[in-house]
């Protein structure tokens, strides 16, 4: 019998809800390969020190994101399900692979490039500069085959690669090399004001945001007020008609209609009844999440009871590695 493929993948606690791009383009997929797949699933709560945080915030932002990682439906029986600061093995192994990673390599990030040239290198944190080679030790801890990302982070993991080939080259074959897994459909949700932007947590307005925990009443609002184009046809055209595709993409992964079916559908119908379906499905789809991630956060012995479960599974698995690491590099194994 065929093994199952080790998959990792996480999102960052750095806002009070997940919003619809995470929940379309992340939660519902990583829920639908539970069968398929061996899942690692965790809420990198170290990466978001890299910014200005409130400690209360943070905390409580970890628990919710675990919430609705739970109530949007993942199983914390058929998947790892843990918090990144629960493993100090993450840490461990950063430094390790901090030796072995370029300054020049490491500065040619993008990421950190476009944050600090808005901010400037003054305002950043070693962390923020460091944050790849994290994200490269949260992966090789795990031995996955797969790791899910946008396509914004494909050069994180094309990091992690090298890395995990350097040291197999220098020290024996320690790490699997994981291959970057960019999601096809419902990849990239659009935010509702600025149709050419994707959803994001750190947009100017929340009016272009979808969030997981907003009440039914607040998601059809925003919906109903999203952006559309000029004229009146309704048609999936990203460059014609950005504000109209975004919403027939919304609809269509949500509903699973194929676009062509509901291009058909609301031939001859004016934006207002897309606006409504969209409404419409989008409440049904997220409410039963948000009542579902209320009921745990009402229970913080059951959270806290589900999330131990999940950080001792992850350590079996990390400290194999870890140990592995340490005993190639030459430091004395530990009691």
């Amino acid at each position: 019998m065929n093994q199952k493929p080790r998959v990792l993948s996480g999102m960052q606690p750095s806002a009070d809800s997940l919003h619809l791009g995470n929940y379309l383009g992340a939660l519902k997929p990583w829920v639908a390969s539970q069968e398929s797949q061996e899942n690692f699933f965790f809420i990198p709560d170290l990466h978001a020190l890299t910014s200005s945080f409130d400690p209360a915030t943070l905390a409580q932002r970890t628990r919710t994101t675990a919430a609705q990682y739970i109530a949007g439906g993942i199983s914390p029986e058929k998947t790892v399900l843990f918090v990144q600061s629960h493993v100090p093995e993450h840490a461990e192994l950063m430094w390790v692979l901090s030796t072995q990673t370029g300054f020049g390599e490491a500065s040619r990030m993008t990421q950190f490039k476009d944050k600090t040239a808005k901010g400037g290198t003054e305002a950043a944190n070693v962390g923020l500069f460091t944050y790849p080679i994290l994200m490269a030790a949260d992966i090789l801890l795990y031995q996955p085959d797969r790791v899910p990302v946008g396509d914004d982070q494909k050069q994180h993991v094309e990091l992690t690669r090298d890395l995990a080939q350097r040291f197999n080259h220098r020290f024996g074959e320690v790490f699997k090399v994981p291959e970057p897994s960019i999601p096809v459909t419902g990849a990239r949700i659009y935010d509702l004001q600025n149709p050419t932007s994707k959803m994001s947590k750190s947009a100017p307005s929340p009016a272009g945001r979808i969030d997981i925990l907003d009440e039914d009443a607040v998601i059809a609002k925003r919906i109903k007020s999203a952006v559309t184009d000029a004229g009146s046809e309704i048609r999936f055209d990203r460059e014609e008609k950005p504000g109209v595709s975004s919403l027939l993409d919304i609809l269509s992964t949500v509903t699973g209609t194929p676009l062509p079916a509901l291009e058909e559908q609301f031939a001859g119908k004016m934006y207002g009844h897309l606006k409504v379906a969209v409404a419409e499905a989008v409440v049904a789809e997220v409410g039963p999440v948000r009542e579902r991630a209320k009921e745990l956060l009402a229970d913080p012995a059951e959270m806290d009871r589900i999330l131990a479960q999940g950080r001792d599974r992850a350590r079996a698995t990390a400290t194999e590695t870890l140990d592995a690491v340490y005993s190639a590099v030459g430091l004395l194994r530990r009691g």
